[in-house]
């Protein structure tokens, strides 16, 4: 009995610890809706990815991955194809996707070369005719960038059949064979600036020309077909022209115009100083006029073509030509075909060889040809002749310089003819410097010319004009040889001043012009002379020449001026001497302007100039 009681007081005490768990989750619950209710905090966002991440059923990677497809078979070139695709190049189509080449970079430079190339065969069209230079250029703007050239002058014409090719096709003219100065060298560009005018406006050029008063002019318009590098004849007929002699250029183009350096007022200016035997007009896309009048009446001589000379060939050159003297010995060959070779010295250059005299020209093979070709290196053959390259001349570049600007002095310089790889050239140099001399009346004597000489004043650099064969040269400065020598010369030493590594500073002017049977030019676009040592030479002499003039003058200008200053010091005492001597010796007057007069007359005689 006692067992069954405690079991059902352990039963009462379980029952009753059940239900106190219940009252206080009662109490609790009242008490969450008396209180406040509290904000959970929100979770951050990299967090609450986690969690989503995590809670995220993982894919099946087996089910959605694809297999990769199969690669494509390359096919590679063979012999056979790359052989089909080889072709021919046309020189045209060549220089159409390089017209940077040919000096059409860009539209203002463009319309540069394009007056350019057409003057320079005026002016050697009428020299070789003996014919004064007459030459028009007319410049028209048809839209923003359409220009319109015009080049008209008074030349011996061109025949008929002879046009559509000069026009129409590159590497065509007759200068490139032979060995004699000319502006135009390689036949390109005049039918180069009708293909570029070709591209940018799809015109043709047009040709007007005629070659006496009693034959009729033709007119042709014609373009260049790329591809086959011939022209193209658009329109051609017989026309009533006004000249009776001389032919007109068209062309059309994309171009700017833009006056200032490198501009074609600026060439036409320097055109004038190295030709002052041309008379230009000139008009303007702005309307505006200019005159240039021929500042000399006579032609300057006509170079004669010479023969290549020995020491300018090279072995491959050699080579050819023994293959091409048909019918001539070795000793026909040599006296023949080159300059400066007489029967004794084509003798010497044998036996040196080791060829037999009488051997046969075509018959001799390599190693013959370059026993020959180291002969003629071991032999002293005289320079070549010098009647193919023909100067300026001093005198008239200085009144070339004369008629475009206005300086206190002139100098100019001509050296002698001189020889690079086997070809002449001769060197001219000319200065132009400070401003005109202006007579001052209130200068004590009037015969008295002073340079103005103004050195505290900040300076600009000198100018340099640079010329091959009488053409100017506006493009790449730096890369010519003109350019190099007159930098590096020191300029210091002729009483101007002169930054390190750069030109001159000063009112200066200097033309330095190449002429030559062979310009050589760093590219087609002729427009920087390449620096032969040779060359380089000539143009620091010819520049020394003159510098050494300039010196005197620019020394003698300083010297009058210090005299100048130190006779106006005396002068300013004088009258004080003269009322001096008044007081202490009682003069008159008239006795003392007498005095004065006589101490102006000695200071007169002491210091002269």
């Amino acid at each position: 009995m006692a067992k069954k009681a405690s079991k059902k007081a352990a039963a009462s005490k379980k029952t009753t610890a059940k239900r106190k768990p219940a009252k206080a989750a009662s109490k609790k619950a009242a008490a969450r809706k008396t209180a406040p209710a509290k904000v959970k905090p929100k979770a951050k966002p990299a967090a609450k990815a986690r969690k989503q991440a995590a809670k995220a059923p993982v894919p099946n990677l087996a089910k959605i991955a694809k297999p990769a497809p199969a690669r494509k078979k390359v096919k590679y070139a063979t012999a056979e194809s790359m052989g089909k695709a080889q072709r021919s190049i046309s020189i045209s189509e060549f220089f159409a996707k390089n017209r940077h080449l040919l000096g059409f970079d860009n539209p203002r430079k463009a319309l540069l070369t394009t007056i350019k190339e057409a003057v320079d065969n005026a002016l050697d069209a009428c020299e070789e005719a003996g014919i004064l230079p007459e030459v028009a250029i007319e410049i028209d703007q048809l839209d923003e960038t359409h220009f319109k050239v015009a080049i008209q002058d008074n030349g011996p014409g061109i025949v008929k059949k002879q046009i559509p090719s000069i026009f129409g096709q590159l590497l065509y003219g007759s200068k490139f064979h032979r060995l004699r100065m000319s502006r135009g060298q390689q036949g390109i560009g005049i039918s180069a600036a009708g293909m570029y005018g070709l591209l940018t406006t799809g015109r043709p050029v047009r040709i007007i020309s005629r070659t006496s008063a009693r034959a009729k002019a033709h007119c042709y318009e014609v373009q260049i077909d790329t591809k086959k590098n011939r022209p193209d004849i658009v329109h051609d007929e017989q026309i009533e022209w006004d000249a009776s002699h001389g032919t007109r250029v068209e062309i059309e183009l994309e171009a700017k115009y833009q006056r200032g350096k490198q501009s074609v007022d600026d060439y036409l200016m320097q055109t004038a100083i190295a030709n002052p035997h041309v008379a230009f007009t000139y008009r303007a896309p702005d309307g505006r006029h200019e005159t240039y009048p021929a500042a000399v009446r006579q032609l300057p001589a006509i170079p004669k073509s010479i023969r290549p000379h020995p020491h300018g060939i090279e072995l491959g050159v050699l080579i050819k030509m023994l293959q091409d003297a048909r019918g001539k010995s070795v000793r026909q060959f040599l006296t023949g075909d080159f300059s400066r070779v007489s029967p004794r010295v084509a003798n010497e250059i044998i036996e040196i060889s080791g060829i037999r005299k009488n051997a046969r020209a075509v018959s001799l093979d390599g190693s013959d040809a370059k026993a020959i070709y180291k002969a003629i290196q071991e032999t002293k053959i005289l320079a070549p002749a010098t009647n193919c390259v023909v100067p300026i001349g001093e005198d008239q570049l200085i009144k070339g310089l004369k008629t475009v600007m206005d300086a206190g002095f002139y100098t100019a310089a001509t050296r002698r003819p001189a020889v690079y790889r086997g070809n002449p050239f001769i060197i001219e140099v000319a200065l132009a410097y400070g401003k005109p001399e202006k007579k001052d009346p209130d200068a004590p004597s009037a015969k008295v010319k002073v340079a103005k000489l103004e050195p505290d004043q900040p300076q600009s650099l000198a100018k340099v004009m640079r010329f091959a064969n009488r053409v100017p040269l506006q493009y790449q400065p730096g890369a010519c040889a003109i350019t190099k020598a007159v930098t590096k010369m020191n300029w210091r030493g002729y009483g101007l001043t002169q930054p390190r590594g750069a030109l001159p500073s000063g009112d200066l002017t200097i033309i330095v012009h190449m002429a030559s049977v062979w310009v050589p030019f760093t590219s087609e676009s002729k427009e920087a002379v390449a620096s032969y040592p040779e060359i380089l030479k000539e143009i620091r002499l010819a520049l020394q020449e003159c510098g050494r003039r300039l010196g005197t003058h620019i020394r003698k200008a300083v010297r009058i001026k210090q005299e100048l200053k130190k006779r106006s010091y005396i002068e300013k005492y004088i009258p004080a001497i003269g009322e001096a001597l008044r007081d202490i010796l009682d003069l008159k007057e008239r006795q003392v302007t007498k005095v004065c007069t006589n101490l102006k007359d000695v200071l007169e005689r002491s210091r002269k100039f």
